[in-house]
């Protein structure tokens, strides 16, 4: 029953009144919204059953979930990487890009240009690189040591 009433404040957004039936009638949602709303219902119900009944008494039952530690990329890892990510920029040619290549002199790009390579490389390694930082890494090579000393990669 508790479940029920969970599940029926959820997806109060979802259901609207007819206006011509007295029943309800379930909403257009884009995917995004549907996707959240389906999250938050599963959320809503894994909290309930957590509960714990004793004695009359609901108490919330603690649970941690933890991930798997991923070992530490090696300097050749963070390398193909980099490269990968700079040959995926529809800007840079493959044929001239290398570890040593300037982004700017050699390669053309423009400083809007360099800032969403530096973008697309905080998108890939899941950290965000200061602006005073990104200025400096105008080649790849400078991009994998300033990754590798933020990983602790010394080889």
């Amino acid at each position: 029953m508790a479940a029920a009433n969970i599940v029926r404040s959820a997806l109060s957004g979802f259901l609207r009144k007819s206006s011509t039936y007295k029943t309800p009638v379930v909403c257009r949602l884009s995917t995004v919204a549907l996707q959240q709303k389906i999250t938050s219902v599963n959320y809503a119900i894994k909290t309930y059953n957590s509960l714990n009944h004793q004695n009359g008494v609901a108490t919330l039952r603690t649970q941690r979930y933890y991930c798997a530690t991923q070992p530490k990329p090696g300097q050749k890892e963070i390398e193909g990487r980099v490269l990968k990510v700079c040959k995926a920029y529809d800007k840079l040619k493959c044929s001239q890009l290398s570890l040593e290549s300037h982004f700017i002199n050699d390669l053309g790009l423009d400083s809007l240009d360099h800032v969403e390579v530096i973008m697309a490389m905080e998108d890939e390694f899941g950290f965000e690189i200061p602006d005073v930082d990104a200025e400096r890494l105008l080649r790849p090579k400078d991009i994998v040591q300033y990754i590798a000393d933020k990983e602790d990669v010394y080889e």
